[in-house]
């Protein structure tokens, strides 16, 4: 009768080891290999990035706000683009424009510089945060 309680015990702890190994295996490959299929079908770009728009909607030392994707992209010289996050170090809201060699917030009026997104103006005191873009075949792509 000894074996006839242990076995129980046996098969409840194998099942729960199953159901465990199970689930841990279905975690690991959550956001893997199985996932990278739709998640390159929701880029709309090359491999590795976000396409932003067409590189000649920039304008030579001005620039361009791209507010769906919280991206701000300058040109201060020809053929040198430039990007940073569009959302203010102030009090985080979304710059609106670039104007005269700034990029500037609607809320309190703080500029920051198209070149390099240091603060021309407060009362925001931190420059904007640096974000990586290419450019190639016209247009810009958010890394």
């Amino acid at each position: 009768m000894g074996n006839d309680e242990t076995d129980p015990a046996v098969t409840r702890r194998t099942a729960i080891a199953v159901a465990g190994a199970s689930l841990v295996a279905g975690c690991s490959t959550y956001g893997g290999s199985a996932g990278a299929p739709s998640s390159a079908a929701q880029q709309p770009a090359a491999p590795g990035g976000t396409e932003l728009g067409a590189a000649a909607d920039v304008p030579v030392g001005g620039g361009k706000v791209f507010a769906d994707k919280q991206v701000v992209v300058t040109q201060p010289a020809a053929g040198t683009f430039a990007a940073f996050s569009a959302i203010c170090t102030h009090q985080g809201c979304t710059v609106d424009t670039v104007a005269d060699g700034t990029i500037n917030c609607p809320c309190h009026g703080s500029k920051f510089k198209i070149a390099d997104g240091s603060v021309a103006n407060g009362p925001a005191s931190k420059a904007l945060d640096k974000k990586s873009v290419t450019v190639a075949n016209g247009k810009i792509t958010l890394a």
